[in-house]
């Protein structure tokens, strides 16, 4: 609570890797308390034993304690490729903020501080981490590695990302996804950060991208950022109020009281239909609220990656 009110006097980020590492220490010290508890604070040196594996580098100080079995992890050792997606598209811009903070965060800047929590718990697991930005264009494109050096080039970029204005024009999200899915030849993690903001042809498009993606045996999870009390719910109070499209720029005058109700019911059966379908595909389909902490997305990576490797 001290660190978001520091952060929240400052009126911004003060440091992405400092932040993602307090976000994360919080996130583990909680672990003792959840069904992940043989993630101690001692995970980022042991990985669980596998039944056939060599007994030569189990843990047995640590099995005494736990009555669990562990291998002791070397440094140059990776056990996972894991490769973020961000989609840094106009809407992704909303709520409009002039500096992000931990307690009040757009959708962007929330997808931003996520990714830099993930590399933080990669780091500690020494897996690789590569990262991919798309808006109206490819922004960027980094391998997966496992460096420090490397992890903090994407933290820069992560930071930049956050600091450049996107105007209102309209993102083929689709074509930079099959972009991204050619250049990834191992198999690999996949996190996709994204409001899923398109009409029903851009979706069916979109979806044909994500299959790309999972040719090669990746596996994919889709974290469908939105601001549930605006986008969801729909509270913008009794007054009238001015609607613009972020991405077309088109505008409509109304009360959002009297479209509540009809707005609610075509974005709920809008959403059943997304879960649906990344059900139909294999995809991992995961809400995140910008309102909520991130416990749900360093929770997923945890379930996924005991899946993956």
């Amino acid at each position: 609570m001290e660190l978001e009110q520091e952060i929240h006097k400052a009126g911004g980020f003060l440091n992405l890797d400092l932040l993602a590492r307090q976000v994360v220490e919080g996130f583990i010290s909680g672990l003792h308390k959840s069904p992940f508890h043989g993630f101690s604070a001692e995970f980022a040196e042991h990985k669980v034993y596998n039944q056939g594996e060599s007994t030569r580098h189990i843990d047995w100080k640590l099995f005494a304690k736990t009555d669990k079995l562990y291998t002791k992890r070397y440094e140059e050792e990776t056990n996972l490729r894991c490769h973020l997606i961000l989609d840094n598209s106009a809407s992704m811009h909303f709520p409009e903020k002039r500096r992000q903070s931990l307690v009040d965060l757009n959708k962007i800047g929330f997808s931003v501080l996520a990714s830099a929590c993930l590399m933080q718990i990669l780091k500690k697991q020494r897996d690789a981490v590569g990262l991919s930005i798309y808006s109206d264009s490819y922004e960027y494109y980094a391998p997966e590695k496992g460096s420090e050096r490397h992890r903090r080039m994407l933290l820069n970029v992560l930071e930049e990302t956050l600091d450049r204005r996107k105007k209102g024009t309209e993102t083929a999200t689709y074509t930079y996804l099959h972009q991204i899915a050619e250049k990834m030849k191992r198999r690999s993690l996949i996190f996709f950060f994204t409001d899923m903001f398109q009409d029903e042809v851009e979706e069916e498009k979109l979806f044909e991208a994500l299959r790309h993606l999972k040719y090669n045996k990746h596996e994919l999870v889709l974290f469908h950022v939105l601001d549930k009390t605006k986008e969801f719910n729909f509270e913008f109070g009794k007054e009238p109020r001015r609607f613009t499209d972020v991405e077309t720029g088109e505008k409509i005058d109304l009360y959002a009281d009297n479209v509540k109700d009809n707005y609610r019911q075509q974005v709920d059966a809008y959403f059943a239909q997304l879960k649906l379908k990344c059900a139909q595909y294999g995809i991992k389909y995961v809400p995140a609220d910008i309102n909520e902490s991130f416990n749900k997305i360093l929770s997923t990576y945890l379930v996924e990656r005991q899946k993956f490797v």
